[in-house]
């Protein structure tokens, strides 16, 4: 049975909690198996990019939210963590390039659909 979740809570729990708070890892995944079970996602989109491209993009929009106003370090901590969770479960986690255009990005995700077609059918 194919499961498609991009398990945002988990994944930036991870990346937000663990890596830009600190809170331990191991933690995390107590709580993660207490929570969830044996439960994980198939697949998680990453859209990465230059922390200087994603903190102008978020100004641009207007107002930011708690996150938005955190410093550098913590958004390299975060960014960090998703890039060697991905690393470390690569079968997992699929790295988009989010710098590019939207028509790019878009591009990318159409070169996807034929792998989560054939995860789908199993």
């Amino acid at each position: 049975m194919f499961t498609f979740l991009e398990n945002q809570k988990q994944d930036a729990t991870y990346a937000y909690q663990g890596g830009g708070r600190g809170l331990s890892h191991e933690r995390i995944a107590t709580l993660e198996t207490f929570v969830q079970g044996a439960l994980r996602p198939d697949l998680t989109l990453v859209f990465d990019l230059p922390i200087e491209v994603g903190m102008a993009r978020a100004s641009a929009r207007g107002r930011l939210d708690r996150f938005e106003q955190e410093g550098r370090t913590f958004f390299d901590a975060v960014r960090s963590t998703y890039l060697e969770r991905a690393k470390a479960e690569p079968a997992r986690y699929r790295l988009i390039d989010a710098a590019q255009t939207l028509e790019q990005v878009q591009g990318q995700l159409d070169a996807l659909l034929p792998e989560l077609l054939s995860l789908h059918r199993g």
